[in-house]
């Protein structure tokens, strides 16, 4: 029995105590933080966008992440810190399926990614496209008794439009915000904004737009609602 005990339970000791004291330090680590998994949503970031094509898709999903790991790193994660990134290098007019997997998914130290839903999307391109459209100035309010449009201007009275070759195209002009002109006698010059209806077109340099409305005299007394009046000329 000695011979045993000698053997098998006291032949290095300090080794065995030792693993012991690091397998129960272990389980205590664990313990005390536990392994948890929680679900983030974020959106899709596409890297390498060639210069000549535009995203002609108008609805890009959120990428559901589920990501697992220790308790205190998982409930302190920032949804900054999660990216989905998609390589678009290459990429060339028309419909093409990417695959979302945790190969594209970048997360902390320390937090495994398990599930990412959509699995795959799809992505729409078309030939990046510019060209000049009018700028059509809306007038509303009240005049003057006696008052009528005479004549909106618009300065400048062209803008580029940027955007998805047959977005583009489709478009005939911009609009500016409603400019009040209650009240006006004669002239008076507004700025305000412009804004093309297609949220994938955008206006090459935005800037404050001119308006001027000059009024004249209808020959009738009475005040009357401008109706919204565009370009009158």
């Amino acid at each position: 029995m000695i011979k045993f005990l000698k053997r098998y339970v006291f032949h290095n000791i300090g080794l065995k105590a030792l693993s012991l004291l690091i397998a129960v330090l272990l389980w205590m680590a664990v313990a005390r933080n536990p392994v948890t998994e929680i679900a983030v949503n974020v959106p899709i970031e596409f890297q390498h966008v060639p210069d000549s094509l535009e995203i002609s898709t108008e609805h890009i999903p959120e990428v559901q992440i589920r990501v697992r790991g220790p308790e205190r790193l998982v409930h302190e994660l920032d949804r900054g810190e999660v990216h989905a990134t998609i390589d678009l290098a290459g990429a060339r007019p028309g419909e093409r399926t990417y695959d979302l997997t945790g190969k594209q998914i970048n997360v902390p130290q320390g937090v495994e990614v398990t599930q990412v839903v959509p699995s795959q999307f799809r992505v729409s391109f078309d030939r990046r496209a510019s060209k000049q459209v009018e700028v059509r100035p809306r007038v509303i309010g009240t005049f003057a008794s006696g008052y009528r449009i005479a004549k909106v201007e618009a300065d400048p009275a062209r803008v580029t439009i940027i955007g998805p070759e047959k977005r583009v195209h489709s478009i005939e002009n911009a609009l500016t915000d409603p400019v009040d002109a209650t009240g006006v006698v004669g002239r008076a010059s507004f700025t305000t904004n412009i804004y093309v209806a297609d949220p994938l077109v955008r206006i090459a340099r935005p800037k404050g737009i001119r308006v001027t409305v000059t009024t004249e005299k209808t020959g009738r007394h009475g005040v009357g609602p401008v109706a919204s009046a565009e370009k009158h000329q």
